[in-house]
């Protein structure tokens, strides 16, 4: 039995491990690098395995650098089952759909490009049809529910916390009447965030794969960020300009709206039009709704199963691009909540154009920021960016607001560990070097935690 990290090493994204039990291979996770174009074009390359060996795929969660590259792996000869959750395969549905359409937008807007100088063209990474060939292979495994998905394998998901329908997977596998149990973190959520329930605790376990994405920090508490949103919002409305939220659409977005209809009044959020620019976004918060059952006992009473339309009367669901363009001739009054989350594309950058240089813009920065990425350049300071060829001076007040991660902080993740009983070595994952490096410090003095940091080619041996 062994073990290969073959993704999200010595970085965030790209989540893809690889185990042999059995003469069984089994994948968890499927995601895509994101970034800078460097990073991107990695997804083109070939797996450094053969897709068409793999037994049987367990998916953590629907964020696209878990799930993106599910396509690929079906297109390049995977023909087994894909299991998770009820709820990200309801999110996979329109988020996979979404990075096929955008794939297949950029390879036209290429092509038009490549036909001008002669060029040929090139191939969308994948389509909505190979999306299509995917979604039947998704079989649904709920929380607490047992499964043996091959001879000697078994698997059973836990609440992760981290977005609707994230999982923290529990692996026993067995060989040669060895027994052991590998428990991938996933993503793990920050502990009392808004709508969902915190994450659930592990007691046992062999060999731990743990995320280590804020593995260098700690958040703002809540509260404080409360007070940090409020005083933002009214330094906007004094200023009498707009406020773009870039938001990853599942998770964060509903998140931002809860927040909003929790303290419409004392935030004053009658006073502004707010705009959900997204329409994937949207398409997320009603598959929020229909999965309500899976909300912490705060939301519930909130929102129940409401549609949050009804919930805040001054949203505007914008789903054309018709739509979206009008927002931009309003220059006072408007939230602007749209995506991408890392501002790599989507809408956001339309409204950047449009506000980015005004002095009375005010720009939330809500959640993660990878290297390469133009949210990255804005968090570290960026004077000027480009967009479209056109460089923009950044004239806007950019506010980052950590308390609101989705992903647990150093303190969240070394609470989470210490609930398993005898010190199981860690392997780390999906994180950038420093913070992983400033977590393994800490795991190793305070829990006399064995701990590995995941490079390429690593391989543990898991008997």
């Amino acid at each position: 039995m062994d073990l290969q990290p073959l993704g999200a090493v010595g970085e965030v994204t790209g989540s893809c491990h690889l185990i042999h039990v059995n003469r069984h291979t089994i994948l968890i996770d499927c995601g895509m690098f994101q970034g800078g174009r460097k990073e991107e074009h990695r997804n083109r390359e070939p797996f450094p395995f053969e897709p068409a060996s793999i037994d049987a795929v367990i998916l953590t969660h629907a964020h696209i650098d878990h799930s993106g590259r599910l396509p690929l792996l079906i297109k390049a000869g995977y023909r087994g089952p894909i299991y998770t959750h009820p709820a990200t395969t309801d999110l996979c549905r329109i988020m996979l759909k979404d990075a096929a359409y955008l794939a297949e937008r950029d390879a036209e807007w290429e092509n038009r490009k490549r036909q001008r100088k002669h060029l040929p063209p090139v191939e969308p990474l994948y389509t909505v049809k190979d999306v299509d060939r995917t979604l039947p292979h998704f079989q649904d495994l709920n929380y607490r529910q047992d499964r043996e998905i091959l001879p000697g394998v078994s698997v059973r998901l836990q609440d992760a916390g981290h977005i609707l329908g994230s999982a923290i997977v529990e692996l026993w596998l067995q060989e040669k009447g060895v027994r052991q149990k590998i428990v991938f973190s996933g993503d793990l959520g920050h502990n009392g965030a808004p709508i969902l329930r915190d994450v659930t605790p592990i007691g046992q376990a062999d060999h731990v794969v743990m995320e280590s994405t804020y593995g260098n920090r700690q958040h703002k508490p809540l509260d404080e960020t409360i007070r940090e949103i409020e005083s933002i919002l009214e330094a906007a409305w004094r200023a009498g300009g707009n406020v773009l939220i870039p938001a990853f659409a599942v998770g964060r977005t509903q998140e931002i709206l809860y927040l909003f209809r929790k303290y419409y009044r004392e935030w004053n959020m009658s006073h502004w039009e707010i705009f959900l620019d997204s329409p994937m976004a949207i398409d997320a918060t009603e598959i929020y709704t229909r999965h309500f059952r899976l909300y912490d006992k705060e939301a519930t009473a909130l929102l129940g199963d409401e549609e949050m339309t009804a919930l805040l009367p001054n949203l505007i669901m914008s789903m054309t691009p018709e739509q979206s363009m009008r927002i931009n001739n309003i220059h006072s009054g408007a939230i602007i909540v749209a995506g991408s989350g890392m501002c790599n594309g989507g809408r956001i950058r339309h409204h950047f154009k449009h506000n980015l240089w005004r002095r009375n813009c005010h720009v939330i920065i809500s959640g993660f920021q990878a290297r390469g990425t133009l949210g990255r350049q804005l968090v570290d300071g960026a004077k000027r960016i480009r967009l479209w060829g056109e460089t923009i001076a950044v004239g806007a007040t950019i506010h980052t607001v950590g308390g609101l991660s989705a992903h647990a902080d150093q303190n969240g993740l070394c609470d989470w560990y210490a609930h398993f009983q005898g010190q199981p070595p860690v392997l780390l994952v999906h994180g950038e070097p420093e913070a992983q490096s400033i977590l393994a410090t800490r795991l190793r003095r305070e829990f006399s935690a064995p701990t590995t940091i995941a490079r390429p080619g690593t391989q543990i041996d898991i008997n």
